[in-house]
């Protein structure tokens, strides 16, 4: 069922595996994880969990403090599995038994949640926020304020738009922007984390037939009481237009925000007079001259799903093409008593497609993309951004 390789029992393969490995870093890549029979392999409707583990864990540590917080009772077994069984050796020898990953799912099942964790396919925000929020307890990844003052913690946020958005052929970084101006949201700081769900909906409805990745996300702007720049003048932004948000004169990305003096001259516009303007929050210690560091994030991962099936890709290294595939269910051995085969491949061509002008990547026919690329701007549910400059260790 699982494959010719359940030689040793869960139990030992543990005890050898207690010692936490490092991620797999970009020189490893090749000689660990590349080829057949490498990464989780998949199993009994696994893949929604197979996909975010080996997205979060092969080559990243950003989400490592779950797999060191301390916990207690019931929860210690499960990180055990965790660490041990599924992230231990994904690192060492880059491939997970399907067995592994039964375990895991069978003590989520036995912790009392959804009686089908072992049977049926998931949504992989719904394992990962179980995991992180009701089993390790972990501290909210995000904390959210509402215009009204409200403030909710969130472990993932889904992208949601208006009615009469703009955007034909987005990119992430004009996903969340949207989606954080028309919900009025503002971020408390810079996550180490940032999950984000498309705009979709089910398995089927697509919002965009495309999507554009973005390498690095900018959420300065979207930080509350942190310094910001006038998008004019690079001095010390003092008030934000809404309107002005939606005029493309002013550049495709970006909230629209300015010092003083530059609001005064847009809006001295005859079209724009009539513009409320809103003022920022500043800290009580900036002066109109001063502004801070820009808050990014860098893309490391992302899930995908076509129809009933996911997938990830890994963002392994700083080159454009440092860029692998990850399918737990790539291909089979034998009918009802076989076994998945998981597979990892390099997929440079990736890189080649975002190092497009966005006129030129417009124009590709998905189904004329070389190798994999088209899964990734077309099937794109799920991307993972981290922040190198925060770490979650506690």
């Amino acid at each position: 069922m699982f494959g010719p390789f359940a030689t040793r029992s869960l139990e030992e393969e543990e005890e050898e595996e207690a010692e936490p490995m490092d991620p797999i870093s970009t020189e490893q890549v090749d000689r660990i994880l590349i080829g057949r029979m490498k990464g989780i392999q998949g199993h009994c409707n696994s893949c929604y969990m197979d996909a975010a583990l080996f997205s979060l864990f092969s080559c990243s540590s950003v989400l490592d403090s779950l797999l060191f917080k301390k916990t207690e009772g019931k929860d210690i077994p499960l990180q055990n599995t965790l660490l041990r069984s599924i992230v231990n050796p994904l690192r060492r020898l880059g491939f997970v038994k399907a067995e592994h990953v039964m375990k895991l799912r069978q003590q989520l099942l036995t912790h009392g949640y959804c009686h089908t964790f072992t049977t049926e396919e998931k949504d992989p925000e719904e394992f990962l926020t179980i995991i992180m929020q009701y089993i390790m307890e972990l501290d909210p990844l995000l904390k959210l304020y509402s215009a009204g003052g409200k403030v909710q913690d969130s472990y993932c946020y889904q992208i949601f738009l208006e009615q009469n958005h703009s955007l034909v052929l987005p990119t992430v970084q004009q996903l969340l922007e949207h989606s954080f101006h028309g919900a009025g949201l503002q971020l408390h700081q810079a996550p180490s984390c940032l999950i984000l769900q498309m705009p979709r909906f089910g398995k089927k409805f697509k919002m965009f037939d495309k999507i554009i990745p973005s390498l690095e996300l900018d959420v300065t702007d979207l930080i509350v009481k942190v310094s910001k720049q006038c998008i004019l003048c690079g001095q010390l932004a003092q008030v934000e237009c809404s309107v002005c948000f939606k005029e493309p004169v002013f550049g495709q990305t970006g909230l629209k925000l300015f010092c003083q003096t530059c609001s005064n001259q847009v809006h001295s516009h005859p079209q724009r007079k009539a513009h409320q303007v809103s003022s920022l929050q500043l800290e009580a210690s900036e002066r109109p001259s001063e502004t801070g560091a820009r808050h990014k994030m860098e893309l490391f991962a992302v899930l995908c799903i076509e129809t009933s099936h996911y997938v990830s890709f890994v963002k392994h290294g700083p080159e454009s093409r440092d860029w692998i595939f990850f399918d737990s269910m790539a291909d089979r051995e034998g009918e009802l008593n076989g076994y998945n085969i998981p597979q990892v491949q390099a997929c440079p061509e990736v890189g080649e497609y975002l190092d497009m002008p966005l006129a030129e990547l417009a124009n590709q026919v998905p189904r004329d993309m070389r190798g994999v690329a088209k899964r990734l701007f077309c099937d794109a549910y799920m991307y993972l951004y981290q922040n190198t400059a925060r770490s979650l260790y506690l």
